[in-house]
């Protein structure tokens, strides 16, 4: 599938949502035998999408305007489907998820395959991943009947004080090669259940496993005489990321990516004040304390640092250890001093550096001095050590473990880092307020008007 051309474009008509895609995938390997499981997704030899700008691939691009007044149509399809979306209630748009989820159960095996073939990663992790989609979808469901503001006590009589959240809009998402459906998940289950329409960007590596992903939900959304436009994708490079980071009426850019193009998303939506989620590179470290128990610690850092063939932004990447051991050649490295450049550097491949502390400030000190802050571990059995390691004077990142891997994290909880991992945070916890707007109101029930902190203006 990687050597295939892939291309799509948007099509000239105005009065549908059905896209022309041009050559989205070979008709050698869609028609051969052991891979007819493909058509089970709705894929063929031309597979819909959205595509507005210069694709990198092979063949022509079409960009396709409204003559009414020269807008792009996708743009315009969304907003209209926003029109739509923000007038069904929040509990109501659980259920829509619910059935997104339910959808998605009954393609797992075959979804999974297809993350599998063109991805590259091993089945049981593509399986893994719309698993991942699905139990947000189903997380997303009963906050749905949740979210909320606060009401406030008011220092006013007569005065109620009240949070008021409200869904941001356009949510433009753009993801990475290595997780192409549950990062979207992610983010998809939760903004819609917050009542925003999303615009999706893939990687350009893995444009088949978006487009199923978008008729498997556009179905859903279909079903219940709601517009496909909700959930709109676009198949691209860097100039259609660029494009959504820089649109005024993308409300909210949801960014996964290197620390590097991180960089860039930012200062392009930060120039038009807009609002930006990143979740950037991790250079994770597992720090294993004399007490450590092997029988966890072993399989753990296997796990972390070889996992996903090393390309996961939890892989652990640096392994901190108080003794002396006997390490596997060639992918684990001994001898590098803690600040070494090369052990700072997020390499995204299988490469474990061993580097020896002497105390546990040490360790500690050694993890949080990298530029990225995602995730981190240490193996202990002193519960006092792991009281300090949560502390302010513990890790610095934003996932922080005890006993357990630096990757795999479940999705009840807020996935993100600090420092050069960007800040953001998606999935559980609270990381819905990340894709709603608040605002704080006053209401005066009374007849009088007392001024705040006592003030008399008379």
């Amino acid at each position: 599938v990687s050597r295939c051309a892939r291309r799509c474009c948007v099509s000239k008509r105005l009065s549908s949502l059905s896209f022309r895609p041009v050559a989205a995938m070979s008709t050698l390997l869609i028609n051969q035998p052991k891979y007819t499981w493909l058509k089970e997704l709705g894929l063929s030899e031309d597979n819909g999408g959205v595509f507005n700008g210069t694709w990198g691939g092979k063949g022509e691009v079409v960009t396709s305007y409204c003559p009414a007044n020269n807008e792009p149509i996708a743009r315009v399809r969304q907003h209209y489907a926003y029109e739509r979306f923000l007038q069904i209630p929040a509990p109501k748009r659980g259920e829509i998820v619910r059935q997104i989820g339910d959808a998605l159960r009954k393609k797992i095996k075959v979804l999974g395959s297809l993350v599998s073939l063109e991805m590259g990663k091993i089945y049981v992790e593509g399986v893994g991943e719309v698993q991942e989609y699905v139990d947000v979808c189903d997380y997303a469901v009963g906050l749905s009947r949740m979210i909320g503001g606060p009401v406030l006590p008011s220092e006013r009589p007569g005065h109620a004080l009240i949070e008021q959240w409200n869904p941001v809009g356009l949510v433009g998402i753009i993801t990475a090669f290595n997780f192409p459906v549950a990062v979207y998940g992610w983010n998809n289950a939760i903004a819609l259940i917050c009542g925003n329409v999303c615009l999706w960007k893939g990687a350009p590596t893995t444009p088949l496993t978006s487009v199923a992903v978008t008729k498997i939900v556009a179905e859903v959304l279909e079903q219940n005489n709601l517009p496909g436009a909700i959930c709109s994708m676009t198949c691209g490079g860097a100039d259609i990321g660029s494009a959504i980071a820089k649109d005024k009426q993308v409300d909210l850019v949801s960014f996964t990516g290197s620390t590097h193009v991180g960089k860039q998303v930012a200062l392009m939506v930060q120039e038009r004040f807009g609002k930006g989620l990143l979740e950037l590179g991790g250079n994770n470290a597992i720090i294993v304390f004399e007490d450590a128990d092997l029988n966890l610690v072993v399989p753990s850092a296997l796990f972390a640092s070889v996992g996903t063939a090393g390309q996961r932004c939890t892989t652990t990447r640096r392994l901190v250890m108080d003794r002396p051991g006997n390490y596997v050649e060639p992918t684990i490295f001994t001898g590098l001093a803690h600040d070494a450049p090369i052990v700072h550097t997020e390499t995204f491949v299988p490469i474990l550096y061993v580097i020896k502390f002497k105390t546990e400030e040490e360790a500690f000190t050694w993890n949080n001095e990298v530029k990225q802050g995602l995730s981190s571990s240490i193996f202990t059995k002193d519960m006092g050590r792991v009281f300090r390691w949560l502390g302010p004077k513990g890790s610095d990142c934003g996932i922080v473990n005890v006993n357990i891997p630096t990757s795999g994290a479940e999705i009840g909880g807020a996935f993100g880092g600090e420092k050069h991992t960007g800040g953001g945070r998606e999935s559980g916890s609270d990381s819905w307020k990340q894709y709603m707007r608040r605002s704080t109101c006053t209401i005066n029930y009374s007849k009088d008007l007392p001024l705040a902190q006592g003030i008399k203006f008379e």
